[in-house]
């Protein structure tokens, strides 16, 4: 039998900066073959920082990353690679995110893959779902619904099937147009998972570990990342206006 993958243990900057939330992380993603299994990579994290305030993204991110290289002890020349939120997301601060990771990516030489925001939340919370024969308080989840802030009173939303699998958007709309279909739980911004009567699990934004595990099979496989694209789904709250001679 072979494997897919040999051991592999890999340093990953993980940011985020699609949602209200500033992300910066470094995580140690994992894989050790078993003998007659093929086990998940593990992602380990090893220092994170997380700052919440929609208009501090250019202010804070470096400084977090900075100061996760100092928390963990390992230098920057230590890292893999870069995995990025790429949304969906308000235009400004998804762009500081993703302007962040492409320069360490570039000014290190390293790969920079990019992950959807919502994917990232979705890995995080299906991680919290028990089987209801276990006795545990988490609520059982057959499909997932996440749900971020829109803002102008929307929200971005996917759905997710078997541990983190998108069946469907992402998409943007008014909570109130948003059908839950056949979701069964909801994971996401605390200010609009209470729109929807669905059992709440307590994954509000993208965690580095979360980040890294959406792109775990890239970054063992060490494939070329695809070029890093955002997730807007609609235009810049902020466009340039055309000016024309008026006669």
């Amino acid at each position: 039998m072979t494997y897919r993958y040999r051991w592999a243990i890999m340093l990953v900057l993980a940011v985020d900066t699609a949602t209200p939330a500033v992300t910066a992380g470094l995580v140690e993603l994992t894989h050790a073959p078993h003998a007659d299994r093929e086990p998940a990579p593990q992602a380990r994290t090893l220092a994170s920082r997380v700052t919440v305030d929609a208009r501090a993204h250019n202010e804070v991110l470096t400084p977090q990353i900075l100061d996760c290289f100092e928390t963990a002890r390992v230098a920057r020349a230590d890292l893999d690679a870069v995995v990025v939120g790429i949304g969906p997301g308000p235009f400004t601060g998804l762009r500081v995110g993703m302007a962040t990771a492409a320069a360490f990516g570039d000014a290190l030489g390293l790969p920079v893959y990019g992950v959807c925001s919502l994917d990232a939340i979705a890995v995080d919370a299906w991680r919290d779902v028990r089987p209801a024969t276990t006795g545990d308080s988490a609520p059982e989840a057959t499909e997932l619904l996440v749900v971020t802030d829109a803002r102008r009173r929307e929200v971005y939303w996917a759905r997710y099937r078997s541990g983190g699998v998108r069946v469907g958007g992402p998409e943007v709309c008014r909570p109130g147009d948003l059908d839950p279909g056949s979701a069964t739980a909801i994971a996401g911004s605390a200010s609009h998972v209470d729109f929807f009567d669905l059992p709440v699990l307590p994954v509000e934004t993208p965690s580095p570990a979360g980040l890294v595990r959406c792109a775990a099979t890239q970054l063992l496989d060490r494939a070329t990342p695809e070029p890093l694209t955002p997730l807007y789904l609609r235009r810049p709250d902020a466009v340039e206006r055309n000016y024309q001679a008026v006669r």
